[in-house]
């Protein structure tokens, strides 16, 4: 049976989706362990799921609520868009799909010239729909309410009819064995459309990804040309970037780089 303090910090996880040690103690003004004893106690009931620094709201087969999604590891999501931005050139044709971090990398890109931008994100559509130097052109299908994704076999179809230089995908997991995973296997179908379809596929995905679960699998890193995220500290991901030479990128490294085999 959860405490009252217990049942707080779970509702304030499902509107934020994530909760850190150091802001509930100041929050309830109780010390560190007290909080960590608590998060403990909700993974343990399966929840929360334990993150660095604090946790995140366990869901193994249903996604967060957009708001909670776009607040969780902002300042990553932010740093990673600027990264992934400067891999794509000007007068370049691309694929941008759903997800909180591939709206990150449109808003990213509103500098760049010359771009054709194909989208079954509703939010992307409506970022760069005002600059003069990049066409917009958005996918047909059923409009998901939660996040405005454009998903069903109408869009898969769309997309079909491209070939683009670029795709910029993202994944709500990533297992230790590079699988990539989403929860919805109509947005799934759409994202395997898009990788079939650009010439070269850009993963985007900030570090909280390889801590969570989801039903559905998209593909697998092997079949990605680049992969851009906040930081990497699974050595089995990295080992996967360096033999598939998947060329991995690092955002908020000290100083970012670039690693390849």
């Amino acid at each position: 049976m959860l405490v009252a303090r217990q049942n707080s910090i779970l509702e304030i996880a499902k509107q934020v989706g994530r909760v850190t040690v150091e802001d509930l103690a100041a929050r309830f003004d109780v010390s560190p362990q007290t909080i960590r004893k608590d998060l403990n106690e909700l993974c343990d009931q399966r929840l929360l799921a334990r993150v660095h620094g604090g946790a995140i709201l366990s869901s193994g087969i249903e996604n967060f609520g957009y708001d909670a999604r776009r607040a969780i590891a902002n300042e990553e999501k932010e740093a990673i868009g600027r990264m992934a931005a400067t891999l794509i050139p000007n007068n370049a044709s691309l694929f941008i799909n759903i997800g909180t971090t591939t709206e990150a990398v449109a808003r990213a890109l509103l500098g760049h010239q010359g771009l054709m931008v194909i989208t079954n994100n509703i939010n992307v559509a409506n970022a760069m729909r005002p600059v003069r130097d990049i066409e917009v052109i958005i996918a047909g299908g059923v409009v998901r309410r939660a996040d405005g994704g454009i998903v069903g076999e109408a869009a898969v179809d769309f997309i079909k009819q491209f070939r683009v230089d670029y795709a910029i995908i993202g994944a709500s997991a990533i297992d230790a064995d590079g699988a990539l995973l989403d929860y919805d296997y109509r947005e799934v179908k759409v994202a395997q459309a898009i990788i079939s379809n650009a010439r070269n596929v850009i993963l985007v995905s900030d570090a909280t990804k390889f801590e969570r679960a989801a039903p559905v699998r998209i593909a697998h890193l092997s079949q990605m040309h680049s992969f851009v995220t906040d930081r990497c500290d699974n050595d089995a991901i990295r080992q996967i970037c360096a033999e598939a030479r998947v060329e991995l990128y690092e955002a908020m490294a000290p100083k970012p780089v670039s690693l390849s085999a």
